[in-house]
């Protein structure tokens, strides 16, 4: 009776410490579990957070970026406005130069086909030089007054330029080869010409010389006299002998005779 009493008594403290460890492993267990689920929440925290934190970076990003793009809108907007200022004015100026220019067409205009009238005036009434030449380019001024792709101040120009080669006609001497008509046809013979005081000619065999008198319209022929000094003056025009007097006939000006 008394084994089984101390069998007992011992029995009960181990079935209480049985008892007690199972609670313990049972509330342990569950601490473990929630210090998972703890840890398992505080990495999807941490993630969540880093992802928060890498769209703040790229908002940042973008932020900057389009900031940069509208300090250089700013910079552009207020270049254009410059420029379209600019452009306004220089428009309005060019307008006024179109009105200005539509003036002076209408004054210069009528002052070309004086000076072109003139010009051919001067050519028939001046010795009978380089005839073809000086036509051509006469007919070719003509030409170019009714054409609409030769702007205004080019037709001037070129008015201008003829000018120009006819007054430089009348400093030089210069030796060509032409056709002469004659009673006997035409002739191709040697032409000497001294600026616009005189005009001679004479044969390519040498045969014939002659100077043209301005007053009567006319060919003159020379006497063999005149023969050596054409030669020697085709030949200084030609820059083939050095300058050198020659006596050839002038006609007088009508008023001095």
């Amino acid at each position: 009776m008394s084994n089984t009493r101390t069998r007992f008594a011992i029995l009960v403290p181990v079935l209480l410490l049985s008892v007690s460890t199972g609670f313990t492993q049972d509330k342990l267990n569950k601490a473990i579990a929630t210090q998972q689920q703890t840890d398992k929440a505080a990495v999807e925290t941490q993630k969540e957070i880093g992802k928060l934190a890498d769209d703040t970076q790229s908002m940042l990003s973008e932020y900057r970026t389009i900031t940069r793009r509208t300090e250089s809108l700013r910079v552009y907007n207020r270049h254009l406005e410059k420029t379209i200022a600019s452009q306004e004015q220089e428009m309005a100026s060019m307008q006024e130069q179109i009105n200005n220019l539509e003036t002076t067409n209408r004054d210069i205009v009528p002052l070309m086909f004086m000076m072109l009238d003139a010009l051919e005036k001067f050519i028939a009434a001046d010795i009978p030089f380089l005839q073809e030449e000086r036509s051509m380019r006469l007919q070719g001024l003509k030409d170019m007054m009714n054409r609409a792709d030769v702007t205004t101040s080019e037709k001037y120009r070129r008015i201008m330029e003829a000018f120009q080669i006819e007054n430089e006609y009348g400093r030089t001497i210069e030796a060509y080869r032409a056709s002469l008509q004659g009673q006997g046809g035409n002739r191709t013979v040697d032409f000497m010409r001294l600026g616009r005081v005189a005009l001679y000619y004479q044969t390519l065999d040498r045969d014939e010389q002659g100077y043209w008198d301005n007053l009567d319209k006319q060919w003159v022929v020379l006497d063999d006299s005149y023969r050596r000094s054409i030669q020697e003056g085709l030949r200084i025009a030609r820059k083939q002998a050095a300058p050198n007097l020659l006596r050839l006939p002038v006609r007088a000006p009508e008023t001095a005779r």
